[in-house]
């Protein structure tokens, strides 16, 4: 892991409400809005790419196949406030808060867990907010537990 890890980095991610991702077509509801499973997908994406760039070499921006370090979204928990119809443009915004550490053999502090501040709007209107814990996890080790 980089030492350039640090809280407070920050990611916006962003998308347009579609049919495909209404709480109908996802089996969530009864409703052609955003499902609340697609809101809280869109946190976890942002608070994957706030920290890509800083993980082990060639893990999530290149090399994604290779045994390299990347995170797994460990648990999720937000509001969802009010509804986002079609066409909405809904972004997420993940935030760095915490790394939490634990030491190795050899003494020296490893970062196996970080946590984040999630929100979600449609234009200045917030649409929920909560909390998402990631996992550090090697890519290949992690696979190869699927049997």
């Amino acid at each position: 892991m980089s030492d350039m890890l640090v809280i407070r980095l920050k990611h916006t991610s962003e998308l347009k409400v579609n049919e495909g991702l209404t709480a109908i077509q996802m089996g969530a509801g009864d409703k052609l809005v955003l499902a609340t499973t697609a809101m809280m997908a869109l946190m976890e994406n942002a608070a994957m790419f706030a920290v890509a760039d800083d993980l082990p070499e060639g893990s999530l921006q290149a090399k994604r196949t290779s045994s390299s370090g990347t995170t797994d979204g460990g648990h999720v928990e937000s509001s969802h406030l009010r509804p986002s119809k079609i066409g909405d443009v809904v972004r997420a915004e993940a935030e760095v808060t915490k790394i939490l550490c634990e030491q190795s053999d050899q003494g020296r502090a490893d970062s196996k867990k970080i946590e984040f501040k999630v929100s979600a709007y449609s234009g200045e209107k917030l649409l929920g907010e909560g909390t998402h814990l990631r996992f550090f996890v090697d890519r290949e080790r992690f696979i190869s537990k699927l049997g």
